[in-house]
C-alpha cells in the first residue's frame, strides 16, 4: 500500500494551518527592530548599537517543566506560553540584562493547531508585556517521540546588557538578601506537586486553604519580574539577583556567591503560600525537602548593599512591590 506523511502521523496542512492562525498574533509582538515577518528559515533584528556604550549579549534557554501536563489535562493552554517567557526574562535579569527577542519550540505527538494558537497567545502577551520580540519558532510534530496529547515546549531568549552594569563579581559580606513573591510553584517542583496532589485530589477540586481548585493554583503564572527590578539595575547598591527555580532559595542564590561566603537565611521571615503547606502535608513532605525543591513564596532575591537596603525597599514598594528581608550574606 502507498504510504504518505499524513498517514504516519505528520499533517503538513495542520502546520500550514498552526502558522496562518498564530501569524497576526506573533507580528503584535514585533519592534521596529524586528526587520523580517514569521516564516522565513530565520528571524532577523537590529541591533540597537546607539543605545548602548559597551553592549554585552546575554542568552538563555529554558523549558516549563511538567507543568505542561496539568495544562493538559485541564485543556487549557494560554497560560503557559506565559508562563515560558516569563522564566526566560528573569534567567537573563539576573545578569542585569532586559530581553531582545524570544523563540520558541513545540514539538507535539499530534499538531492541533488550536492548541498551538493558544500557547502562542500566551507567548505573545507576556512578550508584549516584557517588550520582548517574538521573531521565529518551531513546530514540530513528532509521533513517535510524543504521545498524541503531549507536547513539548522549550524557548530561548536573548537580551542585552551594558557591559559596566553586568551583575557579576560584587557581593559582599553583610549584604541583605530581599525576596520579591512568587505566585505559586511557577515552573519548577510539578513530579514532586503533581504525585502527591493529585493521590490525595481531584484536579478540579476546590480547597478551602487554596481559595481556588487545585488545578487553579497549580497553573497560576510564572511571574516577570522585570518591571518592579528594572529600575535598579543600574544601582551600585544591587550586588546580585536570584531566580528561585529548581533548587530552591539556598541552590540558586548560592550560584551569585564568591566561595569565601554563604547564605544565613531566616526561615521564618515570612509565610509559606497555602499551595506549598498542601502540597507538604499531602506528601508529608521533610521541611528540608521543601525548601530544596521549590520557591516557597520567594520568586527572585536581590542582594543588595546593607546600606541601600532601605532606599531600594521604598523603591520596590512605591512600584506596589511587595518586599520581604530574608536573610543576609555571611562568611562560610
Amino acid at each position: 500500500m502507498k504510504q504518505t506523511y499524513e498517514q504516519v502521523g505528520v499533517s503538513i496542512s495542520a502546520g500550514a494551518s498552526a502558522v496562518s492562525q498564530i501569524k497576526e498574533i506573533v507580528r503584535g509582538t514585533f519592534q521596529p527592530n524586528v526587520l523580517t515577518d514569521i516564516g522565513l528559515f530565520g528571524g532577523c533584528f537590529q541591533f540597537p548599537t546607539d543605545a548602548y556604550q559597551h553592549p554585552v549579549l546575554v542568552a538563555s534557554t529554558d523549558g516549563v517543566g511538567t507543568k505542561l501536563i496539568i495544562a493538559n489535562i485541564l485543556n487549557r493552554h494560554d497560560t503557559i506560553g506565559q508562563c515560558l517567557v516569563n522564566h526566560c526574562v528573569n534567567d537573563i535579569l539576573t545578569t542585569g540584562a532586559t530581553p531582545l527577542f524570544f523563540l520558541d519550540y513545540i514539538g507535539m505527538g499530534k499538531l492541533e493547531p488550536s492548541i498551538v494558537k493558544e500557547i502562542i497567545s500566551g507567548m505573545a502577551k507576556a512578550c508584549r508585556e516584557n517588550e520582548c520580540s517574538l521573531i521565529g519558532g518551531e513546530m514540530a510534530e513528532m509521533p513517535g517521540i510524543y504521545q498524541v496529547k503531549d507536547y513539548d515546549l522549550v524557548g530561548t531568549i536573548v537580551g542585552v546588557v551594558d557591559r559596566q552594569n553586568l551583575m557579576t563579581g560584587r557581593v559582599k559580606k553583610g549584604d541583605l538578601l530581599l525576596g520579591l513573591p512568587s505566585m505559586g510553584l511557577h515552573t519548577n517542583g510539578f513530579s514532586l506537586a503533581r504525585k502527591v496532589l493529585l493521590e490525595k485530589y481531584r484536579i478540579d477540586e476546590f480547597v478551602t486553604s487554596l481559595g481556588t481548585t487545585v488545578g487553579d493554583a497549580l497553573l497560576r503564572i510564572h511571574r516577570s519580574y522585570l518591571k518592579p527590578v528594572r529600575s535598579l539595575l543600574q544601582n551600585a547598591g544591587l550586588h546580585a539577583i536570584s531566580h528561585i527555580t529548581g533548587g530552591g532559595i539556598v541552590g540558586n542564590t548560592s550560584r551569585v556567591l564568591p566561595e569565601d561566603l554563604r547564605l544565613k537565611i531566616n526561615w521564618k521571615a515570612w509565610d509559606w503560600l497555602p499551595i506549598f503547606q498542601l502540597i507538604q502535608d499531602a506528601g508529608e513532605i521533610e521541611t528540608e525537602e521543601m525548601r530544596k525543591v521549590f520557591n516557597l513564596g520567594i520568586g527572585m532575591i536581590l542582594i543588595v548593599d546593607r546600606g541601600s537596603a532601605d532606599s531600594i525597599t521604598e523603591n520596590l514598594n512605591a512600584s506596589g512591590e511587595s518586599v520581604t528581608l530574608v536573610g543576609e550574606v555571611i562568611e562560610k
